[in-house]
């Protein structure tokens, strides 16, 4: 029988994040000032980040040195296996071998770790005492609750309203690492009683509960704010995840075909691509590098490459990414960690010149897939991951017409242990899919700053 697990010793821990920005063939387009239209500098920064994750976040440096203390936090969980799907491709019953990279063994379950150990490292070690941030699924807020936790920090989490309705254990675990949790729009800040006022059953979004955190961070000396994908160093924090993928694949024999992730804001797609995307780009592969969203969130696949806020009240600089418009204002469907209106400005420029591709699905299809991956595999993936999950099954189904034998890896990016409430939905038939209408795109889209750049 195939070896089924590709494991690393502590030795093979990254010592350096990789930093795509060095490799890129032209820069990416430069945040702008939210007042002014104006590129911003790091002292627009300075109240919201400590001066270290802002060096990162503009660097062109290739190799980011790990501080020991975070890879030693890294030492709890990581490297992480490399899984072959043995027991998937048989139910398929494809000649594709099919990888997957599995996060979820992390202690909040997920690939959101990686940065936010970082992110409380380098906020403790600058003399910062809270954090404030937002989280759609719950998986970024668990990730920053419990790396807060390991580095003395508060931790303040503005839960969009929908996840936290659907998932109240999220909840729980982020309370039970010490942090406070309120649902977005809350009463807590202007923006979120802005949105309270406007609509008093709000479901709320990810660009609303950026919005509040980033009101808190910056009316408060004490307080920095952190956020779970997006930003430059957000996704270079990830690339542990593609370093040890691409050395576990060598230890496999083998060269992917295709590389799969799912993406939202792009850090788990990113985090798990990039290293190979740099492959790519230098010309040593021609692997298929395929992005995947929902229907109902669809930025990259019916988004438009313009500057736009990161947040619903426009208090974020611009970012030059696929947007769906800030105002944006997602269905209530169960992979929240996906409902965001723009995406990560790296991912949009690899889209932008087709380095990489973009599929969006539907949810029933990926609760389908889902279902099928946990009953081979045995573990049960998040919503956010069966995204990913969905595209490697129609490849493998498409290689068992072909007859291809080609060599699958995709990022498995969490559990979805506290997701089970939307497992029961899709058991029952009781999941609606639902698709963003091409008018909305267009109505949200007319309300775009207009820039010079």
């Amino acid at each position: 029988m195939a070896q089924r697990k590709f494991t690393l010793d502590e030795k093979d821990l990254p010592t350096h994040w990789y930093n795509i920005q060095a490799d890129l063939p032209t820069p990416l387009p430069p945040p702008l000032h939210p007042g002014t239209g104006q590129p911003i500098g790091p002292q627009d920064l300075a109240p919201l980040f400590p001066i270290e994750l802002i060096k990162q976040e503009v660097s062109r440096e290739r190799w980011i040195p790990i501080p020991e203390p975070v890879r030693d936090a890294y030492r709890l969980w990581r490297p992480t296996p490399l899984i072959r799907a043995l027991g998937l491709e048989k139910a398929i019953g494809t000649p594709a071998r099919i990888y997957y990279k599995w996060e979820g063994v992390s202690p909040a379950g997920s690939h959101k770790p990686n940065t936010a150990i970082a992110q409380a490292y380098y906020n403790k070690q600058e003399g910062v005492r809270r954090l404030a941030t937002e989280t759609g699924a719950g998986q970024w807020g668990s990730a920053l609750a419990m790396a807060a936790r390991m580095f003395g920090l508060e931790c303040k989490v503005y839960m969009v309203r929908v996840s936290y309705d659907q998932k109240p254990y999220r909840r729980v675990l982020m309370e039970t690492w010490g942090a406070s949790v309120v649902p977005s729009p809350s009463p807590d800040t202007n923006a979120g009683r802005a949105a309270l006022r406007a609509d008093p059953d709000s479901p709320g979004s990810l660009g609303l509960a950026i919005s509040e955190a980033v009101e808190d961070a910056a009316t408060r000396e004490d307080t920095k704010y952190s956020l779970g994908s997006v930003l430059n160093h957000v996704l270079m924090h990830q690339t542990v995840i593609g370093l040890e993928a691409k050395k576990q694949l060598e230890l496999a024999g083998e060269r992917a075909d295709i590389l799969v992730g799912c993406v939202g804001g792009g850090s788990n797609f990113s985090g798990f691509a990039f290293p190979f995307v740099a492959d790519k780009l230098a010309g040593k592969t021609d692997a298929r590098i395929v992005a995947v969203e929902p229907m109902a969130s669809p930025s990259l696949t019916k988004g438009r490459y313009l500057y736009d806020f990161g947040d619903a009240a426009m208090t974020t600089p611009l970012l030059k990414m696929h947007t769906l418009g800030h105002g944006f204002m997602p269905a209530p469907i169960h992979a929240g960690g996906l409902r965001y209106h723009g995406m990560a400005p790296a991912v949009c420029a690899l889209y932008d010149t087709q380095v990489i591709e973009a599929v969006a699905v539907h949810q029933n299809p990926t609760f389908e897939a889902a279902v099928q991956f946990a009953r081979a595999e045995g573990f049960v993936p998040a919503p956010e991951s069966a995204h990913a999950i969905r595209v490697v099954i129609d490849e493998a189904l498409r290689c068992r017409e072909s007859g291809q034998a080609k060599t699958i890896a995709f990022n498995l990016s969490g559990h979805g242990l506290f997701d089970l409430g939307a497992y029961e939905r899709y058991l029952k038939g009781q999941l609606e899919d639902y698709e963003y209408p091409a008018d909305k795109v267009e109505q949200a889209l007319a309300d775009l700053p207009k820039v010079a750049v």
